[in-house]
């Protein structure tokens, strides 16, 4: 939403807008919100809105207990599931601390560093999500369980396929929202549901995500289901995977060359960004199995690697990675794949250098310490982050 703040404050008004969800991410990409009225805008708007930290992970180890928020009006969105009397907007919000100074730990703020630091380079950025997700049935007193909806498989339809509707209902939604899904359809595993969208620059495309998040949940619910974005939800059933289509484009060279050279950037510091990627125990449950990453290495065609180069009228254009789950803070996970390839693009890396394939670390905690001791982690990301996850 192209607005100025003037605007903003006449939409509000004209549309009977009620509440105003003030979002942002705590440093695990978990959205939270607080909800204000429009009474408050003008105050906001000048000053920010303080909230209490302490409770919020991340925010309560690492900072002084009190973060205010910053919201970015151009992220307006309806929630089309509220009451149409007395709407419901959400913007998403950068952090600041006591000070007014940026928060260390605003990963949303990391990424646009990250998208800045492109620009500077001449290097430009699209980036596409396909994220998987499991519909499990709720118990009689409505908490979640461990059986999915379906026994359905890979791109059943229905009546095996019994998330079809919901898929539906999320697609609208987003749509509605501004986002606009390109494909749906069942994944490998019971229950299993995947929903593509369009690609956007990197800032838009990590906020979509966390919407996507948002509205797959909220309308899951309303159809008496929970929506599991864990990366292993049943044991020995396929893995929940956050593919991200990276497109990197630069002003007068050749796009071949483009391509190649991030492969090789994203593969020389997929190792060490691993944590990042897939930040919890179960992450590492579903590395090599079923059709997640097997070794970090790349390939045309084929599983198991964390690069894949799918083809468009015979001629790949993009890359699409592989390895992070749908757990993984998206801000985080873009910024990381903009400075690998970055770093691949000015060290003229060649993927062909890359060819012995390399294990992922073990373990979450083995992850963790190849992060912490990372030259190029702690070039592009802030200690406070890299404590977050290492600790």
């Amino acid at each position: 939403m192209d607005l100025t703040y003037d605007e903003f404050l006449q939409y509000v008004n004209e549309e009977d807008i009620k509440f105003i969800r003030l979002a942002f991410c705590d440093v695990y990409g978990n959205t939270k919100n607080i909800s204000v009225m429009p009474i408050m805008l003008d105050e906001i708007h000048a000053n920010g809105m303080t909230i209490d930290s302490q409770f919020i992970p991340g925010l309560s180890e690492l900072q002084s207990g009190y973060t205010s928020l910053h919201p970015d009006i151009s992220t307006t969105k309806l929630l089309p599931w509220r009451p149409e009397h007395g709407k419901v907007i959400r913007m998403m919000c950068g952090l600041s601390d006591k000070d007014g100074n940026a928060s260390p730990l605003d990963t949303r703020k990391i990424l646009s560093d990250a998208v800045e630091s492109a620009k500077q380079n001449g290097i430009t950025f699209r980036f596409g999500s396909r994220m998987e997700f499991y519909l499990m049935k709720l118990d009689e007193d409505g908490n979640p369980t461990d059986m999915p909806f379906d026994n359905a498989g890979y791109m059943d339809i229905a009546p095996l396929d019994k998330g079809e509707n919901v898929r539906r209902e999320i697609c609208l939604t987003l749509e509605r929202m501004g986002i606009n899904p390109i494909g749906s359809y069942h994944g490998c595993g019971p229950g299993q549901n995947e929903i593509d969208f369009t690609s956007a620059d990197p800032l838009t495309a990590a906020d979509n995500v966390e919407t996507f998040r948002m509205v797959v949940k909220t309308i899951a619910s309303r159809n008496g289901l929970y929506a599991d974005f864990s990366p292993k939800p049943i044991p020995g059933r396929p893995g929940n995977g956050f593919h991200v289509n990276v497109l990197a484009t630069k002003e007068g060279a050749d796009d071949e060359v483009i391509l190649r050279n991030s492969i090789a950037g994203i593969l020389d510091h997929a190792y060490e960004s691993t944590v990042f990627f897939n930040p919890s125990d179960l992450s590492y449950r579903r590395l090599g199995k079923d059709d997640a990453p097997l070794s970090i290495s790349w390939a045309t065609q084929g599983t198991g690697r964390i690069i894949k180069l799918p083809a468009t009228n015979g001629k790949s254009s993009y890359l699409q990675m592989c390895s992070p789950d749908s757990q993984a803070n998206p801000y985080l996970v873009n910024a990381l794949l903009i400075h690998s390839c970055i770093d691949g693009i000015t060290r003229n890396l060649d993927p062909e250098d890359y060819t012995k394939k390399k294990s992922f670390p073990e373990n979450r905690k083995e992850a963790g310490k190849m992060a912490s001791e990372s030259e190029f982690i702690r070039s592009v990301l802030n200690e406070s982050i890299i404590e977050a996850y290492c600790n």
